[in-house]
């Protein structure tokens, strides 16, 4: 594993254990050149999915990016972050198992899914900017559906 501080190729594993309820497993790494210690993760998984924008161009999923939406989303909420990491683990197994491509409307509705199961605040930030609301009316609408348990 290369190093982030270095980019030496070669570190120890110091210490291993599962998380996300036994999803992926933590280790402990440190280089053997700097010395420096940092964290990765091993997941399973299932397929490489292909992700399909909504102009026709395809892609990898980056799971880098789900997370990112989503802490954008949860930012400044009190949500532990393993809730948080085993939502964005779901969605990916939900997208995994659904075939080797996915719409990006397909991953946005999963991510509201979850969201809104979640935290109805961090789901209100993330449909803002998914649906793109232009009026505050927008958010009266998806604010009362909420609300409504719809």
């Amino acid at each position: 594993m290369r190093c982030p501080f270095c980019a030496h190729e070669a570190s120890q594993v110091k210490d291993s254990r599962p998380s996300e309820d036994g999803a992926a497993i933590r280790r402990r790494r440190q280089c053997e050149a700097c010395g420096a210690r940092f964290t990765t993760f091993e997941r399973v998984q299932l397929r490489d999915l292909t992700v399909v924008k909504k102009n026709g161009e395809r892609e990898p999923f980056d799971r880098s990016k789900l997370e990112r939406s989503i802490a954008i989303a949860c930012r400044k909420r009190d949500i532990p972050a393993e809730r948080i990491d085993r939502l964005i683990t779901s969605i990916q197994r939900q997208l995994e198992t659904r075939g080797d491509e996915v719409t990006t409307s397909r991953i946005g509705e999963a991510v509201m899914d979850g969201l809104k199961a979640l935290d109805h605040v961090a789901y209100i930030r993330f449909a803002s900017v998914y649906k793109d609301f232009s009026e505050p009316g927008d958010f009266a609408e998806i604010a009362g559906a909420v609300g409504d348990g719809t």
